[in-house]
């Protein structure tokens, strides 16, 4: 934590049911319980998956951050019509489908650097809980048994649409829920399905069947968490009916059943229109990061606030690459630097100027992320301390080659009393460590720290660039060099097309006295 630095501010949240941001103060100090609806394991997982749990990882480094104990439970429904249907046609067993496709999400999640959440349960683990879950229910008298189904009586329950705000519309049954003529409301939802030939099911009071698909959180969330907890989150499309639903069936069976904060983010949108397979805008976690470094998809995907629609379009994936690499370039050029001194003790003070710039941006990121977090805002704020990094490393170096010209010169002492008032080398290793320090510490608490080196970080960055750009380094090396020839010729106007059409590519040149050097860049236009 920087100097002086004021404790940070106490978290406000923006809660789903009140409509409002508000303080967030946990049921028990010190500890929050949260839960986040996951995956139906069915198909690769998608970019809205990725923004989703890129919003709600954020969110859990940051209270494990603040210091609290948290208890994050994150399901998988492996039970569900889509996963029958793609194991049928796959001809696979449902559970040998959706086991593979959930060790498929966490590979992707671990790609993304979202952490494991304390549990993740699976609902074929947990069908007792929904059948006692479901009998509470109807003992209650909240839902009704017909020819092996189950389901709640949205009648029954006043308080039905408080999430959503929605108007009860008797001719919607909503999403996932095919009309049936024998319900008592066309609103009422399943609790329970009775089994059709050829399906898995489980035994229960009501003959063979399997969960509908709210009654599994409600049961989950109950289980590891009680009846009360702190933060209950998904994307904004779970609102109406999933999450509705699962705050009736939870109340319907225990009254005293409340989720403290509601949580929901925002859509992942394609050019400007919702993704949908129909439209074929859709991509998967892994179509992206075959294609950019998954770390340039987490800076993309927290580049705009969680509770806003996120806006897919290459141009934005490409600037988010390029800010990545321009993060890790900086680092590593000023940690190759510091490498020699990082074993010294050195007494002089960090200079104030990068101090204060410390502590500033220090406050700021706190403020930010008590906010709602306001990653947007949190990213934009590098900017500065990136910028000084590189000043000091130019100004470092400048003056390493002044000192050593001297010292050839034999010029020391009278040098050393113009010097007294300029910083010394000592300050620039002091401010650079100061800055270095700081923002790798918000990227780490912001899940961007690379696993890897930032050498291969880098690389991989680089590697990316060039399969997006389609070329090889081999490849580049020769139209590098071709470029080289070009010039020690005077044909600049093709040493300019080289460079121009490389960097319509993404790929950027610089000639430097050691020769010409690349870096991925932002695709130049015409």
């Amino acid at each position: 934590m920087a100097e002086n630095a004021k404790p940070p501010p106490q978290l406000e949240l923006f809660n789903s049911m009140t409509k409002k941001k508000e303080l967030f103060e946990p049921r028990v100090e010190g500890k929050v319980n949260m839960y986040v609806c996951g995956v139906t394991p069915y198909d690769f997982s998608h970019i809205g998956h990725a923004r989703a749990y890129v919003a709600f990882d954020v969110l859990y480094r940051y209270l494990k951050f603040l210091g609290y104990e948290v208890e994050y439970v994150r399901n998988f429904t492996d039970i569900d019509d889509k996963i029958i249907k793609r194991a049928n046609e796959a001809g696979e067993t449902v559970t040998s489908l959706s086991s593979r496709f959930i060790n498929e999400f966490l590979l992707d999640m671990a790609e993304l650097q979202c952490l494991p959440p304390t549990c993740e349960p699976r609902v074929t683990d947990h069908i007792e809980h929904i059948i006692e879950l479901i009998t509470k229910i109807m003992e209650n008298g909240k839902a009704y048994a017909m020819e092996g189904d189950v389901y709640f009586s949205v009648d029954s329950f006043p308080e039905y649409l408080s999430l959503s705000g929605r108007k009860l519309d008797h001719n919607l049954a909503g999403s996932r829920v095919a009309v049936d003529t024998r319900k008592r409301n066309p609103a009422d939802f399943a609790l329970w399905k009775a089994a059709k030939e050829g399906e898995p099911y489980w035994e229960s009071p009501w003959g063979h069947g399997r969960p509908g698909w709210h009654i599994e959180c409600s049961a989950m969330s109950a289980h590891y968490l009680g009846h009360v907890f702190d933060i209950h989150g998904g994307g904004k499309d779970l609102i109406f009916p999933h999450h509705e639903n699962e705050l009736a069936q939870s109340r319907a069976a225990y009254p005293e059943s409340e989720v403290k904060c509601w949580m929901h983010n925002g859509f992942v949108n394609k050019d400007d229109q919702k993704m949908s397979k129909s439209d074929k805008n859709f991509f998967t976690i892994r179509d992206i990061i075959d294609l950019y470094h998954p770390m340039a998809l987490r800076f993309f995907l927290m580049r705009t606030h969680y509770r806003s629609d996120v806006n897919h379009s290459d141009k934005a994936l490409e600037i988010a690459s390029d800010r990545v690499y321009y993060i890790y370039q900086t680092l590593y050029d000023c940690g190759e630097v510091l490498s020699p001194y990082r074993e010294e003790n050195m007494s002089v003070p960090v200079p104030a100027e990068e101090q204060d710039m410390v502590n500033k941006h220090h406050s700021e990121f706190l403020d930010s992320m008590a906010d709602d977090l306001r990653t947007t805002d949190v990213l934009d704020g590098f900017t500065d301390l990136l910028k000084a990094i590189n000043s000091n490393l130019n100004d470092f170096k400048k003056l390493q080659q002044k000192l050593e010209q001297q010292k050839k010169k034999q010029q020391r002492q009278k040098q050393q009393k113009q010097q007294q008032a300029q910083k010394q080398p000592e300050d620039y290793i002091q401010a650079m460590f100061a800055l270095e320090t700081e923002i790798k510490t918000k990227i780490t608490i912001l899940g961007l720290m690379p696993s890897s080196s930032l050498a291969e970080a880098l690389k991989q960055l680089k590697d990316k660039a060039l399969k997006r750009a389609g070329l090889t380094e081999e490849l580049l090396q020769e139209q590098i060099e071709q470029r080289a020839v070009a010039r020690k010729n005077k044909q600049f106007e093709v040493s300019d097309q080289i460079r121009k059409q490389l960097g319509r590519q993404g790929i950027a040149l610089m000639d430097e006295p050691t020769g010409t050097v690349w870096r991925p860049c932002e695709p130049e236009t015409e």
